[in-house]
């Protein structure tokens, strides 16, 4: 008697699993601007903003911003007073 519970629970248990759902997964998002396709994001300071990315092969990427422009000349001393 304890035998046919244990295989009824357990049928209706494999019974069950074939009516559930398989959930989708959703596909990864693009890569952010600048970065490269197939890396990873890093935040090396913590502060939560993303500062470069590693990419497969294991090498970082700063996120470099970039340079200002190069202040003018001074200007030169001739003339009258110079």
């Amino acid at each position: 008697m304890r035998f046919q519970t244990i295989m009824l629970a357990g049928l209706s248990a494999i019974a069950l699993t074939a009516c559930s759902k398989q959930e989708e997964v959703a596909a990864a998002p693009p890569p952010p601007p600048g970065s490269v396709a197939g890396s990873t994001a890093a935040d090396r300071d913590g502060d939560g903003i993303v500062d470069g990315y590693y990419t497969s092969d294991g090498i970082y990427h700063p996120n470099v911003p970039p340079a200002p422009p190069a202040a003018p000349p001074a200007p030169t001393r001739a003339g009258e007073r110079g």
